[in-house]
């Protein structure tokens, strides 16, 4: 592969600089679903316990994973991981906060008995779904106030594929527009909802609206404030994760520029999968043509598809130092004879991020 190494100075193909920059608070680890996301998170976490005194690694998809990389059962609150004396991890459920915030109103508002506060539970569910996105974006500054509050030197963010990411990443946004649609109630409306939330027992005429635009209002103080952390590249950096195929190399393209508008800092990526890093597909191509005669003809098949996947890889891995060679850290990381599950594998895995194949070696 020293074909996509021929310049000099070139920035270094490993995560290091990542681990050497002790400024760091915020390290989002995304892509498309089914790149190793999960592990990458998790071997980026390992190598930070390294340096750091003490490491989060937070779930923010719906399909958590950690326990299952870690091989224990993670919760919603900081666990600690076995084999490790600095690293917690925790799986955030977006339903579950989303009850809280609704619960936390009911209470301001009040609400006397079992049945009035199901009534104004079920009015709150109505109000905070019917604006699109809210229930993530209220969600999201739960996770960053309870996450704000912990103790730790760096939060790695394991997040959802590539689109619920995206959507994250705008809630300053959705609820710019949410607190505009709900004054723009309040200002047609009067105290219409505070009088049908004392329908429910809701408390006095206006409460309710009340509690629901100073939540917003908190919310999004919450979140900004975490925006203009997020677009401090000496706080926060974005890792993404692809793998040496078309749709996740067009994906990551997305995501990058997503991400530039957005003023999120974005200089490294990691190409998971890869079939024999420090090889070329032509230097293996000629072994097979010499060779390929005294195989056997299931071998021979099974090289004939390997191959095929190799040529395929290398074309897309020059595509992706075509786009971002000159400027971003890209990672190589060697596809496996096994599955990295459990401590051991993903500290022995984490290696490949600060110390990768010397393709110009090879």
């Amino acid at each position: 592969m020293t074909d996509f190494l021929d310049e000099e100075n070139l920035p270094d193909p490993s995560l290091k600089n990542i681990i050497d920059q002790d400024s760091l608070q915020w390290i989002f680890v995304g892509g498309k679903g089914g790149v190793g996301k999960t592990t990458s998170s998790c071997c980026l976490a390992a190598q930070l316990t390294l340096t750091r005194k003490k490491v989060l690694i937070v779930s923010t998809d719906p399909a958590h994973n950690l326990s299952d990389a870690f091989c224990q059962k993670i919760g919603r609150e900081p666990t600690p991981i076995n084999g490790f004396t600095n690293l917690s991890a925790m799986e955030i459920d977006a339903n579950d906060d989303m009850e809280k915030v609704q619960q936390s109103m009911v209470e301001a508002g009040g609400a006397g008995t079992d049945a009035d506060d199901s009534g104004i539970t079920s009015l709150m569910a109505e109000l905070t779904s019917s604006i699109p996105g809210i229930d993530e974006a209220m969600s999201f500054s739960e996770l960053m106030k309870q996450v704000q509050n912990l103790d730790y030197d760096v939060v790695v963010f394991d997040t959802a594929p590539t689109g619920h990411t995206l959507r994250l990443l705008s809630f300053p946004t959705i609820l710019e527009k949410a607190l505009g649609k709900v004054m723009e109630l309040k200002d047609r409306f009067g105290g219409l909802i505070g009088q049908a939330s004392a329908i429910f027992g809701g408390g006095s005429p206006g409460q309710v609206q009340d509690m629901l635009v100073g939540r917003l209002e908190e919310t999004r103080a919450v979140i900004n404030k975490v925006n203009e952390a997020f677009q401090n590249p000496e706080l926060t950096t974005f890792v993404c994760v692809c793998i040496p195929e078309f749709l996740s190399i067009y994906e990551t393209e997305r995501l990058v520029q997503e991400l530039s508008k957005f003023g999120i800092d974005c200089h490294n990526i990691l190409v998971n999968q890869v079939l024999f890093p420090e090889k070329d597909a032509e230097e293996l191509g000629d072994w097979l043509d010499e060779n390929k005669a005294s195989l056997p003809k299931e071998a021979q098949e099974i090289c004939s598809k390997m191959m095929a996947r190799k040529k395929m890889q290398d074309k897309y891995i020059g595509q992706c130092f075509d786009l971002y060679g000159d400027d971003f850290h890209v990672v190589l990381m060697p596809l496996l004879d096994w599955e990295v599950r459990g401590v051991d594998r993903l500290k022995e895995f984490s290696e490949h991020l600060v110390n990768p194949v010397d393709l110009e070696e090879s």
